[in-house]
């Protein structure tokens, strides 16, 4: 490996900026090196190289070629460039080991017959075969070592527990479930501080993709880097990875998605990687990288991931058939066949290795294609892959004093505990995140999120109001729905009057308008649907608060509700002729809103538990259906069955629904009904007004007082009774209807607290 001997001090100008001139460029070949304490091995990490950038220095590069050697720029305290020596150097090696590892699993049985129809044995006892549930061992007793500094890959077919091992090395797979250990510089490490100090890139590209490039990963860092690092340090930090991912070019791009034109996928696979690695992780797992990308673009991938672990990270990975090219630059592969270690090595001694074991590669043929169709041969015969797993231990034993193997001991950990060891690595730039400069024994007190709630909140909002801005139809068609809905019903109730049928009519706008406010509600379940995996992959390894999400989608989710409420009150309220003046309008807009927002609420909670978008809608539209059922229009609280009466309660269009009656009817001087109009809804509303009169006499001389034709015979407080509306008034309606949206958005919480761990079981 060749370096500059050492580089010219330059001052800058009075912009404060680093001219092209003042940086110098280092170049790193590809090749692994096994001197661990070489201080020359390692280039120094970008959260190194930024602690030398002061808050008013921005750092201008060109694009940086992929499949370019590695460029790392120099800085002093003062922005100008610095000689290599005086960059102390990592001195700490990591090696992270994995010992005995064993998963299995429960294979689900199949529909059995009933017992009367079940096979018996000679002794009248049913087969207990059919009945024992059988189990599947996705890892079987897999050990191995990775070292920071190299790229470890995993290999094997589909099936042979490749992504698995991934996730049982990430602490990816629940507690009791996984045997074994894994331990870092020879300690066993905690979830807690390996959520801190590693990162997990998924297979799938999981991003926004209305978001350019330099907006993911600025958000990221928003995320990852604690408040105490200046804006324009995360800046600074988030142009040197653009570069370092050589992503200057597509930096303002969208990521685009199959309706939106955006980045190509090796740039939107290194998008994924560059969002993980924000806080210069000292651990970084991989699942299968390069799945879906051309040979170049997989090349250009597991370039940069070497340019991560030469920075000083233990990267590891899965990958499913490595070219030539990209095995070149792996410094440890493990071959897995169904479960089991078959090879445990660096990929130049695979020659040998199947030399010994009687079966040599050829001349000029791919040495990975080789292995994994050698293993599938094995895996297909008669004894299966058990004597090259028998093997593979044998010649790991033979051969253990060699390089080729991996072994823990007599690696010089420099006598630092793991602790010690992360924040002597810290101290050199790693683990952005956590860097402080007052605590050199941080990771006693190490914070769990970079982040207070408050900054994560505002965090998520400006991402969820920049990605509303770029898709407007996520609001644009609700709020079309909404208007479109108001002006039909505006039409059809059209200044009602208060005759009787007036006031059947006003009871059918009420409940049809408070059902739609729910209704609409309904567009609303593909919104987190949509962004599930994004919040599991960025809360598995804590860039923010479950709480903060929610609190966040709750903030978002008002000015909508807000906006929506407004289109549909203004547009009803005085078409329809309801009452109640400016005041009436005032609270038929605030129970609007509380509609929407536990109909929002309702929705979202659905959402945290149904996972498909078609079985959700049909869901949210079966129970909004039973709630207007309830809600008390179609039959009065009074007439419904005693074992119906809980639904009742628990309707969300009741509260509502009895909030605009009591606002419409609770004037006691205000009549509905007079004496003239009690006939309007009998055969006899066709008679003359003569006989109604008389009619109105002989019945007030048998009830023994007057009734006139002009005398009010139902006012809206006697409509109230007759409609069972008398344990609430209007204010408590509104109040429970605010606190069901409240109920809904904490369960949402929990849903996602217990849902959203992402681990296996």
């Amino acid at each position: 490996m060749s370096r500059a001997n050492s580089f010219s001090e330059k001052k800058l100008g009075g912009s404060n900026r680093i001219r092209p001139s003042d940086i110098e460029l280092e170049d790193l070949d590809d090749t692994s090196v096994n001197d661990w304490n070489n201080p020359a091995r390692m280039s120094p990490t970008l959260g190194e190289l930024l602690k030398r950038v002061g808050d008013s220095t921005r750092i201008e590069g060109d694009l940086i070629p992929t499949t370019s050697e590695h460029r790392v720029i120099h800085m002093n305290e003062n922005g100008g460039s610095d000689s290599f020596s005086k960059i102390p150097s990592r001195s700490v090696p990591f090696v992270l080991s994995f010992n005995n590892l064993t998963y299995s699993v429960k294979v689900p049985t199949k529909m059995r017959l009933p017992s009367c129809f079940r096979r018996k044995n000679k002794l009248g006892d049913e087969s207990l075969a059919a009945s024992r549930p059988s189990t599947k061992t996705l890892l079987n007793n897999i050990s191995g070592e990775a070292k920071d500094g190299e790229i470890l890959a995993v290999l094997g077919a589909s099936g042979s527990g490749k992504s698995t091992l991934i996730d049982a090395i990430a602490n990816r797979i629940a507690k009791g479930s996984l045997k074994g250990t894994v331990t870092l510089n020879g300690e066993v490490l905690q979830s807690r501080l390996q959520k801190v100090i590693s990162a997990y890139v998924m297979q799938d590209d999981l991003l926004y993709p209305m978001l350019t490039v330099e907006e993911t990963l600025m958000f990221s860092a928003e995320f990852r880097l604690p408040r105490s690092l200046s804006k324009s340090k995360k800046k600074a930090r988030v142009q040197a990875l653009i570069d370092q991912l050589g992503l200057r070019n597509a930096a303002n791009t969208v990521i685009g998605d199959e309706g939106h034109r955006g980045v190509s996928g090796g740039e939107r696979r290194r998008v994924s990687i560059g969002t993980d690695i924000i806080h210069d992780p000292i651990l970084l797992f991989l699942d299968e990288p390069t799945s879906g990308l051309d040979s170049t673009s997989a090349f250009m991938v597991i370039k940069v991931l070497q340019r991560i672990a030469q920075s000083g990270s233990i990267v590891m990975m899965s990958i499913h058939q490595p070219s030539y090219r990209i095995l070149g630059l792996l410094d440890r592969v493990i071959f897995l066949s169904r479960g089991q270690t078959v090879f445990n090595g660096r990929p130049s001694n695979l020659p040998r290795f199947f030399e010994d074991f009687g079966h040599p590669i050829p001349e000029n043929e791919n040495k990975t294609e080789f292995a994994l169709d050698f293993i599938r041969e094995q895996e297909v015969s008669p004894a299966g892959t058990k004597s090259l797993v028998e093997f593979n231990k044998t010649w790991i034993y033979m051969n253990r004093k060699n390089s080729c193997t991996y072994s823990a001991t007599g690696v010089d950990y420099r006598g630092l505990s793991l602790k010690e060891a992360i924040s002597a690595s810290i101290s050199k730039g790693k683990l952005v995140s956590g860097a402080t400069n007052n605590d050199p024994n941080f990771t006693s007190t190490m914070e769990t999120f970079a982040n207070p709630p408050w900054i994560e909140i505002n965090v998520l909002n400006k991402r969820s109001l920049l990605n509303m801005k770029r898709m407007p139809e996520l609001v644009g068609v609700r709020l079309g729905a909404v208007t479109i809905t108001g002006f039909i019903l505006a039409t059809v109730f059209w200044h009602l009057d208060n005759s009787p049928r007036g006031l059947q009519e006003r009871l059918g706008f009420f409940a049809f308008a408070m059902s739609t406010t729910y209704y609409t509600c309904a567009e609303a379940l593909p919104v987190f649907l949509t962004e599930k995996f994004i919040f599991m992959r960025e809360t598995a390894y804590n860039a923010y608060r479950r709480s903060s999400y929610c609190l966040s989608r709750a903030i978002v989710d008002l000015p909508a509700l807000v906006l929506l409420s407004i289109a549909f009150a203004v547009i009803t309220y005085w078409s329809v002729g309801l009452a109640g003046g400016a005041h009436g309008f005032l609270f038929f807009f605030l129970i609007i809103l509380a509609s929407f927002w536990a109909g929002s609420s309702f929705v979202t909670f659905l959402s945290s538990v149904i996972s498909h978008v078609m079985v959700g809608y049909t869901v949210v539209v079966a129970v909004l259906a039973y709630f207007l059922l309830f809600s008390g229009f179609f039959m009065n609280r009074d007439r419904m069955p005693v074992y119906w009466i809980w639904f009742h309660y628990i309707s969300l269009i009741k509260y509502p629904f009895e909030a605009v009656l009591q606002n419409e009817f609770s004037d006691p001087t205000k009549c509905f009904i007079n004496g003239a109009q009690i006939f309007d809804t009998t055969p006899l509303k066709g008679f003359p007004m003569e006989l109604k009169e008389k009619l109105l006499k002989s019945i007030s001389t048998t009830l023994g007082f007057e009734l006139t034709p002009t005398t009010c015979v139902t006012t809206g407080m006697d409509i109230l009774k007759d409609q069972g509306v008398t344990q609430l008034d209007k204010w408590s309606c509104l109040w429970i209807t605010v606190a069901w949206g409240v109920f809904f958005r904490v369960l949402f919480y929990f849903c996602l607290l217990i849902g959203g761990r992402n681990k296996r079981r």
